[in-house]
């Protein structure tokens, strides 16, 4: 494992450190999907020093798989030196206690996740997202009893709005298991979390893990010459036809002058920008291969912009139309 290959930044106001570019599961880890490029991507990981693998118990197909497969192929001698993540809420199994943030489910879930993975406990479990349906001091007692039983050693909150944030970091905090992160969407296309929540993550001293900082593959050179066949938009999965719109095009033609000018790709541009916040801790990015994998963890090789750089970021965005 290289450990000089990146920078490693605090979490929050914790004391634990992650890489800049971390390993996210989502799409390419799951049954259908090559072991052997599979176990390719998890060791140019390993050798890119990402510490950091990123899974939830529905990820797959089928749900869970992706947590089976990071089981079968991880090194177990290598556990001392990672942080592995999980995280619970959405629909498991059949029934009323197969999703949500009740204490029922939750410890269920996470109790499955462990099992999958092989690991006697998790890094970090994460509450998927927000349920409004089950009392939020249930929630945090639930999280708390995790990490008193040996079950995490961290807990954090995905796709929570800021007060509903700030909320459960208090509660997390009175009961004496600080909140260490939140995961939300974050992107040169999406910059919802500017106008509130990275201020109370700041304030809270809570990190902050972005996924889809490139957008679903549309902050790269995929879609410029059209939509392939074999793209994630001509499937329809989780990214549309309808979103690669002239607008967004016109950006990232934009964005790639200005990256060619940096000696970076539009993709690298796009994770060093993400990463240009000193409150973000980390981007997540998938990988179809080890040689995509590598090719964004050189993002960090030039990670400052300069002020002329971002003021022509913020004019291709506008020029484009392209709203925040």
């Amino acid at each position: 494992m290289d450990y000089d290959r990146q920078p490693y930044r605090r979490c929050g106001r914790s004391g634990l450190l992650l890489p800049a570019v971390s390993l996210g599961l989502w799409h390419n880890f799951g049954e259908g999907k090559p072991v052997e490029t599979q176990r390719a991507i998890l060791h140019k990981a390993l050798d890119l020093g990402i510490t950091h693998f990123d899974i939830a118990d529905r990820y797959g197909p089928p749900f869970g798989a992706a947590e089976s497969a990071f089981g079968r192929i991880f090194p177990k001698s290598l556990r001392d030196e990672v942080v592995v993540t999980t995280k619970g809420f959405n629909p498991m199994w059949d029934g009323p206690y197969g999703y949500g943030g009740s204490r029922k489910h939750l410890l269920a879930t996470l109790d499955r996740s462990r099992a999958r993975l092989g690991l006697d406990f998790v890094d970090i479990f994460y509450l998927h997202r927000d349920d409004e349906e089950t009392p939020l001091e249930e929630t945090a007692a639930t999280l708390d009893h995790m990490v008193r039983t040996g079950r995490t050693l961290y807990v954090g909150v995905s796709n929570f709005s800021p007060e509903r944030t700030a909320a459960i970091a208090r509660l997390l905090r009175g009961l004496g298991t600080p909140l260490l992160v939140h995961q939300p969407s974050y992107s040169l296309l999406n910059r919802g979390i500017e106008d509130a929540l990275l201020d109370v993550l700041e304030q809270e001293g809570v990190g902050c893990v972005v996924y889809s900082p490139l957008a679903q593959g549309l902050l790269t050179d995929r879609y410029l010459d059209g939509i392939p066949a074999d793209s994630r938009a001509a499937e329809g999965r989780f990214l549309t036809p309808d979103r690669v719109t002239p607008q967004v095009l016109a950006f990232v033609r934009a964005l790639s002058a200005i990256a060619t000018a940096r000696g970076q790709s539009v993709a690298q541009l796009a994770l060093a920008w993400a990463l240009r916040d000193p409150r973000i801790t980390s981007v997540l990015v998938g990988a179809s291969s080890p040689e995509q994998l590598e090719a964004n963890v050189a993002c960090v090789d030039r990670l400052d912009f300069t002020d002329d750089e971002l003021t022509a970021i913020e004019q291709a965005a506008k020029e484009a139309g392209i709203s925040a």
